[in-house]
């Protein structure tokens, strides 16, 4: 389907989305084609008042569908599931037309995206609890989960279809409703969300929708609302510390998936094939603009002249353009600041001694940066320092682990590494004194909605994903029971 038809099906000017009713705003805001810059769709752009007006409509919902049975939650969690892959083609377009991904790149965003609502299906009718004696013996303690309630997700651009549904579906599974904010970039994607979980029986209220280009406004609308008891964001890290702050005012509790800085490393008994492989989906799914990217590779001196090259050929093997070509496998930037400020580092790096090792061919036109590879750079340079969000492969070589990981520790950051070695007990070994919250052992990829995903230092707090992505939406509570 292209992307014309995808949006066509979707009435963006009445967006919002409020106690199951569609309406529209005094404004509205343009979602662009990253591939050409062109205007694709205008969008209601919610205000502080929808924002609240969403948080009414939740709260309104939030005891009838606290009190629905965790078996009829579950029912409808997998009717969705079954309604995106159905509906994948249109999905996959509007990832396309708004992110500008590569048409596989979507349709495997897409795929993920529907597991989330899948594994919490499973986990929604899996409640657990305890029974014990107090060591006096004289009471019995019962622990249960309840749900915390108004749930606020803030959700970013880069994976517009899969952060909506990582957040949805396990605060749906724990009995929370939900006022949900899209990416200004990318709301296209949310808005057909929100219909198929209509479609699928949610109730009216349950999950609310509101796009806006005001996002400040809105999450500041609903952390001052006493009736919003979570928020859960992804985004840069910057912004998690201001959400932060603000969420302290009231002690609302809090998830942050936040920035990432991942270290990317290969010994010298690494099979080179592999991690060149797990290097290509590392480094360049999504055009880098991925938070578990592998921003700086850490290859052993023996090895790095192979590595380089091999890694050097696929780079140059790639093919760069836009969505719309089935052929793209790497798409263009979000957004011309953000292709900017990645060719920015590029010649930053370039100035401080980093030699440009491999180039992809890449369009002129559109917000595109050709994927790059970069040697020559030192252990201290400023582009191992930032996360990059684009398509760049810094290489450092080493020869001493301790030193090794002095560098690749070296950093706020603590949200994703790669190691890759021929022994697993070495890789396991390094993998346990890299300090991150997910640690990809000779593969390139380290998301699964049966995983607890999630962050150490200033990565973020909590999890999201397995088990643990439940909990985050539940409260803890016990009863003491006399006994004697």
């Amino acid at each position: 389907m292209n992307y014309q038809d995808a949006i066509a099906g979707l009435d963006a000017k009445h967006g919002i989305l409020i106690d199951g009713n569609a309406r529209g705003a005094d404004a509205t805001f343009d979602v662009h084609d990253p591939a050409t810059g062109e205007v694709i769709a205008a969008v209601s752009d919610g205000s502080a008042a929808d924002a609240v007006a969403a948080v009414d409509a939740a709260q309104k919902a939030f005891g009838a569908w606290a009190a629905t049975s965790p078996r009829e939650r579950s029912e409808i969690l997998r009717r969705a599931y079954e309604l995106i892959l159905a509906d994948i083609d249109r999905l996959s377009a509007l990832v396309c037309a708004e992110n500008g991904k590569s048409q596989a790149d979507a349709r495997a965003e897409v795929t993920y995206a529907a597991e989330f609502f899948r594994w919490f299906s499973e986990e929604a009718v899996r409640t657990d609890g305890a029974f014990g004696s107090n060591p006096a013996g004289n009471a019995r303690t019962l622990v249960t989960h309840k749900p915390v309630g108004v749930a606020a997700l803030v959700t970013p651009w880069n994976f517009p279809a899969a952060m909506a549904t990582r957040k949805i579906a396990p605060a749906l599974a724990a009995g929370c409703t939900v006022v949900l904010k899209p990416a200004a970039e990318t709301p296209l994607t949310a808005l057909a969300i929100a219909a198929i979980l209509t479609d699928a029986g949610v109730p009216a209220g349950v999950v609310n929708l509101v796009p806006t280009s005001d996002a400040g406004a809105v999450v500041s609308a609903w952390l001052a609302d006493a009736r919003v008891r979570k928020i859960s964001f992804t985004g840069s890290t910057g912004i998690g510390r201001v959400l932060l702050k603000q969420a302290a005012d009231r002690v609302v509790n809090a998830s942050m998936e936040l920035g990432g800085n991942a270290p990317f490393v290969v010994t010298a008994d690494a099979d080179i094939a592999k991690a060149v492989e797990g290097a290509m989906l590392a480094k360049f799914r999504g055009a880098g603009q991925v938070c578990t990217a592998a921003n700086r590779f850490y290859v052993h001196a023996s090895v790095h002249d192979e590595f380089v090259a091999a890694f050097a050929a696929k780079i140059e093997a790639l093919r760069v353009g836009p969505a719309a070509d089935p052929a793209s496998e790497i798409g263009p930037l979000v957004s011309p600041r953000a292709a900017q400020r990645v060719s920015a580092a590029i010649d930053a790096a370039v100035a401080d001694g980093a030699v440009v090792a491999a180039k992809a061919p890449t369009p002129t036109e559109g917000w595109f940066v050709a994927p790059t590879l970069l040697t020559d750079v030192a252990p201290d340079a400023a582009i191992l320092t930032d996360e990059i969000f684009g398509p760049v492969a810094p290489v450092v070589a080493w020869e001493d682990e301790d030193e090794l990981l002095r560098w690749a520790n070296d950093t706020e950051y603590g949200l994703a590494a790669y190691v890759f070695a021929g022994r697993l007990q070495d890789a396991l070994r390094i993998a346990e004194r890299i300090d991150a919250g997910m640690v990809g052992v000779n593969r390139g990829a380290v998301s699964d909605p049966s995983a607890p995903f999630g962050g150490m230092k200033q990565s973020g707090l909590g999890r999201e994903g397995a088990r643990e992505g439940l909990q985050e939406f539940q409260e803890t509570q016990y009863f003491s029971v006399a006994f004697d």
